[in-house]
């Protein structure tokens, strides 16, 4: 079990009120007993929210018969599209030339993304490991016991920008 002070959105609300009036993020954390980072999390999520909420959005409607609307409901249906106001919503933004992929594509890109992500650990991993081997072989005889020469090193860098890329 998590021994973290979990915040009520109460709490929150304080937080971000105080913060607004100047207190300094290290005494409300020492007022609510969190860290000083909770409570920069708390601040960003709250400026986030604002900056969502300040997008502008506007209502449409249309009129359409009968027929012109069960073609849309089945146009959607066939698409997987759930309610009308996300295919509208959808079509608006393709005609804006604005991307929005699928569930199925979304599934596959965050693979792409966690696999990536896999692999830029590795590479720090393997360049972190390189740093200290390099490091501790640059003792007291001015280099001499380098385990990695700068050839082997503009090697190394090389096979990464490869793997990178």
């Amino acid at each position: 079990m998590s021994r973290a002070k979990r915040l009520t959105e109460t709490e929150k609300m304080q937080i971000v009120r105080q913060a607004a009036e100047g207190v300094s993020t290290s005494e409300l954390a020492e007022r609510f007993g969190v860290t000083s980072r909770a409570v920069r999390y708390v601040l960003k999520a709250d400026a986030e929210r604002q900056a969502d909420a300040a997008i502008p959005v506007a209502a449409i409607s249309v009129k359409v018969t009968v027929e012109e609307l069960a073609a849309l409901d089945e146009v959607l249906a066939t698409a997987g599209i759930e309610s009308r106001a996300e295919g509208l919503r959808r079509l608006i933004q393709a005609a804006g030339g604005v991307f929005v992929p699928d569930a199925q594509m979304a599934a596959e890109m965050a693979r792409y993304r966690a696999s990536l992500h896999e692999v830029g650990n590795g590479v720090a991993q393997i360049a972190k490991q390189m740093t200290r081997a390099n490091r501790m072989g640059q003792g007291a005889d001015g280099g001499t016991r380098a385990e990695f020469s700068e050839l082997r090193l503009a090697q190394m860098r090389g096979l990464a920008r490869f793997i990178l890329d």
